[in-house]
């Protein structure tokens, strides 16, 4: 089933998700619906809570990336509980964009490399080392998790310049090209 996304402005967006417990038929479900919903938003990343669920899952899918970065070729993840354990001082700058704050797109510095430990889909411990456009995707898709959002991480002057925009979307003002659910008033 095709999931709606929240879009800016829904409070879930901004709750610290809550750890997964126990792997179930519920969670299989929801795991399955997020592919399916990120696929057909042309998203490479996806996080429970913008689906609606405050809990500590996101999946990440670089097939559209593939043509612009050979490197992240056949990268497809389920994280459960990911935490992040180490991030590297050096930075680089991305343009990103977010499925929850449609028809933008902002440059954001991360960390170039990172270590992350999570809980796969068979609820198997990993621990990754990654680097690169990978691990720009893992950082976003993390921050949701933790209730931030990119526009967060851009300098100060260009997020004075979003507001009035980030305002606009929250109220569906945006190219619809998705499902999606607004704040409930």
């Amino acid at each position: 089933m095709i999931l709606p996304v929240h879009i800016i402005g829904s409070p879930v967006l901004r709750k610290k998700a809550k750890n997964v417990d126990r792997k179930n038929d519920y969670l299989k479900k929801l795991i399955k619906d997020m592919k399916k919903t990120m696929l057909r938003a042309d998203g490479i990343g996806l996080a429970a809570p913008q689906v609606g669920h405050s809990i500590s899952l996101f999946i990440v899918n670089t097939l559209l990336l593939e043509k612009d970065y050979p490197d992240s070729a056949n990268f497809e993840r389920i994280f459960i509980n990911a935490q992040i354990t180490e991030l590297s001082d050096e930075l680089i700058t991305v343009n990103e964009g977010c499925l929850s704050i449609p028809d933008i797109s902002e440059d954001v510095k991360r960390s170039a490399k990172i270590t992350v430990e999570y809980l796969d889909e068979n609820f198997n411990p990993q621990k990754e080392k990654l680097e690169g456009i990978i691990a720009v995707i893992v950082q976003h898709e993390y921050d949701h998790i933790d209730g931030i959002m990119f526009t967060d991480r851009v300098a100060p002057v260009r997020r004075k310049f979003l507001k009035r925009k980030l305002i606009n979307i929250s109220k569906g003002k945006f190219e619809k090209r998705y499902k999606y659910i607004l704040k409930k008033k």
